[in-house]
């Protein structure tokens, strides 16, 4: 199959990214929409990165609807669902990228915390699966992004790195409830990436420095990177893979450092 016949399979589909107005979610937005989706995003706080996102998108001559959203509040996801109904009528991709986390150990994490990062990451990806599954027509895609910290402990990473492992689990059970509807769920583990996510991390813990570090493959992972896998899992090619956690680090974690 020529790219520009696997360009034409995604003209006029409707993709939904959560945290999509910046950082690896806009990255993915953004290679959805050359391919000719219609993109729909969430947002939770930054108005401006929203707009700006917005308007990149539209130049590429495509719908875009944004939609504040807090995807740790479980009671907010059918307003976004009913949204997407009114505006295109179906979804054909779902990418669960937002993320949030407290950056502590174990020792020091609190319930409070704790239920914040699960929520967030785990609880709210799993609810707007299976909200948003209620308007995918068969042959949809669903496609969580997850981290390295769901298999390798990082530096006061728990609480994420516990969601991540969750969220990977989660691809695996829905992707088989899912298959009834003809509904594929897989996860992208990238590397880190250098986005503003990374400032949440604690500078004593150089985890920036991982960011810019060349990979095996020569170079840091990019935004791009994920964007083009994400594309390829929601393609016919990848028909056949079904919840799988593609890792997307350019070796790097196979590597004793």
């Amino acid at each position: 199959m020529d790219s520009e016949k696997k360009y034409k399979i995604f003209e006029g589909k409707v993709a939904l990214i959560t945290g999509g107005s910046r950082g690896i979610g806009l990255s993915i937005a953004l290679e959805l929409a050359n391919r000719g989706c219609n993109i729909c995003f969430t947002y939770l706080k930054d108005h401006s990165s929203a707009k700006k996102s917005e308007e990149i998108l539209k130049s590429k001559n495509i719908k875009v609807l944004k939609i504040r959203n807090h995807i740790g509040d479980s009671e907010s996801i059918s307003g976004v669902v009913k949204a997407i109904k009114k505006e295109f009528g179906e979804l054909n991709f779902l990418i669960n990228n937002a993320a949030s986390g407290v950056m502590k150990t174990s020792s020091e994490l609190n319930s409070h915390q704790w239920d914040w990062t699960m929520n967030i990451n785990a609880k709210g990806p799993w609810i707007m699966t299976k909200e948003v599954s209620k308007i995918m027509p068969k042959g949809s895609r669903v496609i969580n992004i997850s981290s390295p910290g769901s298999k390798t402990v990082l530096p006061s990473y728990f609480a994420v790195g516990v969601s991540k492992s969750a969220l990977e689990t989660i691809t695996k059970y829905m992707a088989i409830e899912l298959s009834e509807k003809s509904i594929s769920v897989n996860a992208v583990s990238p590397g880190f990436i250098q986005t503003k996510a990374l400032d949440a991390f604690p500078e004593n813990l150089s985890i920036k420095d991982l960011a810019k570090r060349n990979t095996p493959a020569g170079r840091p992972v990019s935004g791009k990177d994920v964007g083009n896998v994400v594309a390829m899992l929601c393609g016919e090619d990848a028909e056949m893979i079904r919840g799988q956690t593609i890792i997307l680090d350019g070796g790097e974690t196979i590597l004793f450092r």
